[in-house]
């Protein structure tokens, strides 16, 4: 979500601001699997396939709420830094 975080600041360049960005990683982000055994189509589909957006977009909004100042597992922090 950072990373979609930081693609978004360069918006102003790449038109890739937060929402969209959530549209078009939402499906993959939120897989769902009802949709791929059901086979919705359409209606059905749009439908989930907006509530993922709406998801991903609140997540990317509030990044620093919902996941504070820890670093991704895995990764360090440079000392004085801010993580990725």
């Amino acid at each position: 979500m950072r990373h979609l975080l930081l693609m978004a600041s360069f918006s102003s360049r790449t038109n890739m601001h937060a929402r969209n960005l959530a549209i078009v990683w939402a499906p993959n982000l939120l897989r769902s699997k009802d949709i791929e055994a059901t086979g919705f189509n359409g209606t059905a589909a749009f439908m989930e396939v907006r509530v993922q957006s709406i998801v991903v977009e609140f997540i990317l909004t509030h990044v620093e709420q919902l996941f504070g100042d820890a670093p991704l597992r895995g990764t360090t922090r440079p000392v004085g830094g801010r993580g990725a």
